[in-house]
């Protein structure tokens, strides 16, 4: 159920509808002939090797872009079990992930990764995701959208700014879904039974209808309800909270170590949350897409889609010495995550003369809501700095210190675009058009401790020991263009700018109160509360900046079917702001790619492979400092060297396809702990060397690659068979730029799965069991800490126990069996 606050979105998804008219999107998509929910439509179609994509705004064959692209179609998405961007992330070789959950993850192009944290005031990302054509990028990550009824995802590798502007910095993910079809009436419901090693069962129903309801109109209706049976157990475990007393041992006033004083000290346990396989994932959602013929010339697109998704426990697995076994954690609060979203959006083609104009507009809607566990956070600061000591409740008696995360993220994306684009078969080709889009996000987040007492915490709250009530806001206004000439029939020449003004603020509260601190918190507010739940304002920043990027494409076709490209790019990601009052903004970084390609169809073969490196400056590098608050400095540069390529084989039923992609990429300066233009490290007391030149980016891989063979046969009648197998390997991590960190942390090792599936079909019927991780693989994609890693981390052994570290891992082997039908 969806909140309160509905009747209110419900008014403004019917403003923005009506408001639409005047803003923008893209070139009109071919008609649809989709006939089933697996069968592939004439956009995003692998049919004879071809396939038809609009990365560039206009309708292509891939094999004619002269960028490094990746598409999988309607029927390739369902053939290899994706019905989440995590899913088809597996099969798209450029693109790397962070993820830890459903609405928890981050995208990474080509190596470009400093080890964000997703801090909700920290960088944004450095990916744009679109769906359709309206980008729902947010800090948080991309949008956990439920893949079903999609025409394509296109993976663009490099920097896409002229035409997609910030956030496109290293790629862009564009989710394209299919489109309402004045032509006939049709549908489909798929059903699936499926159960997770280690875990529970799980399923889906999923079905949409497609009504023509003139000859000029069409509705398309689509809905989905999957249950994801959860594998990780909550194990029983306990621990004790030494109250450790601060004392003047030497007598001169000030207190200069800890003292276990015996009968103090405090217990935990987390019998009542012991619970197997308790981080179970429901989600369910629709979208209802119209389709409006004005005209032959006119065509009007409103959508409204949305989604809830709700999940228990987590979806990490601990390293500690309380935990034996993998799919594993001890968690002493309990967790829960629930994220909803509405997306509403409204798309006007048509055409001026022999002109095509795109008018575009959207409104997005999203609310989560987080609980989760904070007591490592308390365990490790009281067992080293005596925190506990300072916690008590009314009566003046100390207390547990555990500590747990109550926070909720409300988001407000408004988004438009004009664009107009000259026929495509002109020798002088030109598109370009106005962009705008101003994204709110609301951010609460209680730290609680239980019993506190009233001084102790932030006014207007109950037993918060820290508070963040901030609002940030992020504004993106942009012109851009691209031209292109046909210097000879096989010689293209394009070049692109887009200029771009960018305004992001944050304004609010965060920290303790003053009667627990004097430094951080209410001790340090300026003025009264101008953001609703904060007790008063200690945070009011801004920051922006006007500037352009570029891109220059020089793309020969050596026969119709071999084409080559050479192209230097440019790719933003706007500045923002650092809530510690002692730093300064960060400002922009950049990406400068110098990439060579290569495309070619030979019959039922295709090769294509680009080559490129990319500079990336000024990277806004963000980690956790004191009091675990993110700081990002503008520091340093890097190089990225690689390669990627693609290569597919389609003939008489047999499919086989094979992508990998190679980047090295390492910091070309060294980073130190306080960036300045000198960036000397040489006085470790001054400003301590945190990572020397020649050290790897993290979180992605040196190579990344997959295969998939995929063999069809008539058996009887109108039935067709099938069997397919599908690997995909990803390479060892670095999991923190910084050299102490990573240590603390260690290598994300390497990793391979491998799918299976076999079935049948005819034109009306579909049967499938398949199976996806078939040898149960416990690969990592990610490794993260509660605080700092030289606390939380433990690396002196100071607890005795030695750190907690919580991996990020993928689904165990998952066991299915599928039905379908079309009507």
């Amino acid at each position: 159920m969806m909140s309160s606050h509905s009747a209110t979105t419900t008014r403004r998804l019917a403003i923005t509808l009506l408001a639409g008219t005047s803003l923008a999107a893209v070139t009109p998509a071919a008609a649809q002939e989709t006939t089933g929910a697996n069968e592939s439509t004439e956009t995003g179609s692998t049919n004879n090797n071809v396939i038809i994509v609009t990365a560039q705004k206009r309708e292509q064959n891939l094999q004619d872009v002269p960028i490094a692209i990746t598409a999988l179609g309607n029927e390739q998405l369902a053939n290899l079990q994706v019905s989440n961007i995590e899913d088809a992330v597996r099969f798209l070789p450029s693109v790397t992930i962070q993820s830890l959950g459903p609405g928890f993850s981050q995208l990474y192009f080509r190596g470009v990764a400093s080890g964000e944290n997703a801090n909700h005031s920290a960088s944004l990302p450095t990916v744009g995701t679109y769906l359709d054509e309206m980008p729902v990028t947010t800090i948080q990550g991309s949008l956990d959208i439920h893949a079903y009824d999609i025409n394509r995802i296109e993976a663009l590798a490099g920097p896409q700014g002229t035409l997609y502007g910030a956030s496109s910095m290293a790629g862009t993910l564009r989710i394209i879904t299919n489109q309402p079809d004045v032509g006939s009436s049709y549908g489909a419901v798929d059903l699936e039974l499926n159960t997770v090693a280690h875990g529970e069962m799980g399923g889906a129903a999923e079905g949409f209808y497609n009504l023509p309801i003139s000859e000029t109109a069409a509705l398309r209706v689509v809905g989905w309800y999957s249950r994801d049976g959860g594998y990780i157990d909550n194990i029983h475990g306990s621990r004790t909270f030494p109250i450790m007393q601060p004392t003047d041992t030497d007598g001169d006033g000030e207190n200069d170590t800890l003292i276990d004083l015996p009968g103090d000290d405090i217990t935990q346990d987390n019998a009542n949350l012991v619970e197997d396989d308790y981080n179970g994932v429901e989600t369910y959602g629709g979208r209802l897409a119209l389709g409006i013929d004005l005209n032959d010339s006119w065509t009007l697109r409103p959508t409204v889609m949305g989604q809830v998704t709700k999940a228990n426990g987590v979806f990490e697995q601990e390293r500690s010495s309380a935990v034996n076994d993998k799919l594993q954690v001890v968690q002493y609060n309990p967790e829960y995550f629930k994220d909803e979203w509405i997306q509403a959006a409204l798309t006007i083609e048509g055409k001026i003369g022999n002109w095509d104009l795109t008018a575009a507009g959207g409104y997005l809607w999203r609310e989560d809501e987080v609980i989760q566990d904070y007591s490592d956070y308390s365990y490790f600061y009281d067992v080293l700095a005596g925190y506990a000591s300072y916690l008590y409740d009314n009566a003046g008696d100390q207390i547990s210190p555990n500590q747990y995360i109550q926070g909720a993220d409300k988001y407000n994306r408004m988004f438009g675009e004009l664009r107009i684009a000259s026929p495509a078969e002109n020798r002088l080709r030109v598109i370009g058009g106005l962009f705008a889009q101003r994204q709110t996000h609301h951010i609460t987040q209680h730290y609680i401790i239980d019993d506190l007492a009233d001084t102790l915490e932030v006014t207007g709250t109950t037993d918060n020991i820290w508070l963040t009530e901030q609002k940030r806001i992020d504004r993106d206004y942009a012109v851009f263009g691209e031209l292109s000439y046909d210097l000879m029939d096989n010689l293209t020449l394009t070049g692109g700018i887009r200029l771009y003004n960018y305004k992001n603020s944050l304004e609010g509260f965060f920290g303790y109160s003053a009667g627990y601190s004097g430094s951080t918190g209410e001790s340090q507010c300026f003025g009264p509360a101008t953001v609703k739940g904060a007790p008063c304002n200690n945070l009011d920043k801004t920051t922006s900046d006007t500037d352009f990027i570029h891109k220059l494409n020089l793309t020969y076709n050596i026969t119709p079917d071999i084409m080559t490209y050479a192209t230097w790019s440019r790719g933003f990601r706007p500045g923002g702001i650092n809530r510690r009052g002692t730093l300064p903004p960060y400002g922009p970084d950049e990406l400068d790619n110098y990439e060579l390609g290569f495309k070619s169809t030979f019959g039922d073969v295709r090769f294509n492979l680009a080559v490129y490196q990319q500079d990336w400056n000024g990277i806004q590098l963000s980690f956790i400092g004191a009091n675990g608050l993110t700081e990002i400095r503008n520091a340093g540069i890097a190089r990225i060297r690689g390669a990627e390529f693609d290569f597919g084989y389609y003939n008489d039923g047999v499919t086989i396809s094979l992508g990998g992609s190679y980047n090295d990429a390492e910091i070309r300066r060294d980073f130190c702990a306080i960036a300045n233009d000198d960036f000397d490290c040489s006085d470790p007391a001054d400003n301590e060397l945190l990572a020397p030149i020649g050290t790897r980016l993290p979180t992605v891989p040196k190579f990344k690659g997959n295969f998939i063979a995929r063999y069809e046969i008539p058996v009887f009648n109108d039935w067709t068979a099938h069997v397919q197998g599908a690997a995909t390997y990803v390479g060892n991590r670095r999991s923190d730029l910084r050299t102490l960190e990573n240590e603390i942390k260690g290598t994300i090792p390497s990793y391979m799965t491998a799918d299976f599936s076999i079935g049948v079909r005819n034109d009306t019927y579909r049967f499938e069991l398949y199976a996806t991780n078939l040898f149960d693989g416990n690969g990592r994609l990610d490794t993260g800490i509660q605080c700092l890693e030289t606390v939380c981390g433990d690396p002196d052994g100071l607890t005795g126990g030695g750190g907690v570290f919580y991996d990020s891992v993928i689904r165990p082997r998952v066991v299915g069996l599928k039905f379908g039908s079309d009507f």
